[in-house]
């Protein structure tokens, strides 16, 4: 099962998120559970990072089969503001994706 967690601050405000583990919904490969998780992460990293312009300041980083996602600290309120707008966005799609494949991903927000 994939695990996403996304740790937020007091406020709510998201601060990372970590995506760990296969979904099991088919063969590596072949996954469209996986698929679509690792292609909503790269839809994020792109927006915050290259639309944006983050730069490298988001930091997301892939090893055995686990992506963390940092956002750092001294955003303006704007940049700020817009990175929450995606990172809920995110958090809703996985959500929705859970829905619809509960055996193969769960969101947790810790």
């Amino acid at each position: 099962m994939t695990t996403v967690s996304f740790h937020t601050e007091e406020g709510g405000r998201i601060v990372s998120f970590e995506v760990k583990g296969h979904s099991g919904y088919a063969e590596a490969g072949s996954d469209i559970v996986c698929a679509a998780v690792t292609s909503a992460v790269r839809l994020v990293e792109c927006s915050l990072n290259d639309v944006l312009g983050l730069g490298a300041a988001v930091n997301v980083s892939e090893k055995d089969a686990k992506i963390g996602f940092y956002l750092p600290g001294g955003l303006s309120a704007s940049a700020d503001n817009t990175c929450q707008t995606v990172l809920t966005g995110l958090m809703v799609y996985l959500t929705e994706l859970h829905d619809e494949f509960p055996d193969n991903i769960t969101v947790l927000e810790v």
